[in-house]
Parts: C-alpha cells; structure tokens; sequence
C-alpha cells in the first residue's frame, strides 16, 4: 500500500465519488462539493490571468480606454441580480448574442456545411474509395433533405427526409458509443489507480 500522502488524498476522494453507486451520501456530497469549489476557484484564477491581466489591466494602464466598453457590458450583465437593472442586461446580452452569431455562423458553415461539401463532391477513388464517397454524399443530401422544413415531407422530399433520418440515427449512436467509451475508460482508469498505485496489487506501482 502506498505510503504517500498525495496518493491517499486521491484515493480516498475517488472512493467518495463511488459512494454514489450505492446512494447519496454525505461522503459524496463533501468529494462533489469540493470538486466543484476547487473548478471555481482555479476557473476564477485562470480567467483573471489570461483574460482580465492581458486584456483589460494592462490597456488601461498604458492609457488605452478601449477595454472599458466590454467591462461596462460585463457590469451591465451583472444587473439580472436586480429586477430594476435586468433591462440593462438585455441589452449586454444582446449585444454578445450578435456579436458571437456573427463570428460562429460563417466559421461553423466554413468546418460543417462547406467541408462536408466538399468532402461530398471530390473525385470518387476505384473501390471502396466510392462506396465511401457516395454515402457521403448520400448521407449529405438526405440529411439537408430532413432539416429542410419550407416544403412538406412528401414524395421523393420525404423519402429523402427518412433516408436521411437513418444516418442521423447512426451517427448519434456513434457519438454515445465514444462518449460511452471515454466514460469506461475514465472508469478503468480510476480502478488501476486504486488497484496498482493505492494498494499495490496490480504490478508497475
């Protein structure tokens, strides 16, 4: 069994986590709850080193009032807490709403719409090179088919729309299968630290 401090405080934090598996308890609501203290707290910290430091203190000491215009927005966010100022949050979030819409629109149609496009439309390679490309442009077309809501879901549109629903249900399923697969393995990963650097049964410790 290990002798180090670290590795105790470690272990004994992943057993309270586990703890749930039984029921809720105060031992996982101490582990949850310092979790979600500490999160906040270097969260806090990295945001006021790399965002506020870098933008906003250092301009406004070198004499640059520009920085002021998104710390008054910031403030006027801060004006939900009270029903007579949450009008002039509106216009803080507004502001971000657009602001934000207008940077990620074009970006996400540039990297999902226009690449998958041209993904879609490149010369098909011999072989299993086409079968790949033509359900690319198949899974493509059917799934615009199926978000396209100006025109009823009937005939060929509609047939299209069901073809197209099949390839959302597949890569949905795929997408919980690595998400399942990446929760195994934070799983398997927590196990071997009890099991080989805690306890020192499982050799490499």
């Amino acid at each position: 069994m290990s002798h180090s401090v670290d590795t105790w405080i470690m272990a004994l934090l992943t057993l309270c986590v586990f703890s749930f598996l039984y029921r809720d308890n105060p031992f996982y609501r101490f582990a949850e709850h310092l979790f979600v203290g500490a999160a906040a707290g270097y969260l806090l910290a990295v945001q006021y080193q790399n965002v506020l430091v870098p933008n906003m203190i250092r301009p406004l000491g070198r004499g640059n009032l520009l920085p002021l215009v998104p710390l008054a927005l910031g403030i006027m966010l801060l004006g939900r807490l009270a029903e007579k100022t949450s009008s002039a949050s509106r216009w803080a979030l507004a502001f971000y709403v657009g602001i934000y819409s207008g940077i990620a629109v074009p970006a996400y149609m540039q990297a999902q719409i226009f690449a998958q496009l041209a993904d879609a439309t490149k010369p098909w390679q011999p072989g299993w090179g086409a079968i790949n490309s033509a359900l690319i442009l198949i899974g493509f077309l059917t799934v615009l088919a199926y978000f396209f809501f100006s025109a009823p879901h009937r005939g060929l549109h509609g047939a299209s729309a069901r073809v197209g629903i099949w390839f959302l249900m597949v890569a949905f399923g795929a997408s919980f299968g690595y998400t399942v697969m990446a929760r195994v393995s934070l799983l398997i990963a927590r196990v071997q630290f009890l099991l080989r650097d805690w306890l020192g049964v499982l050799p490499g410790a």
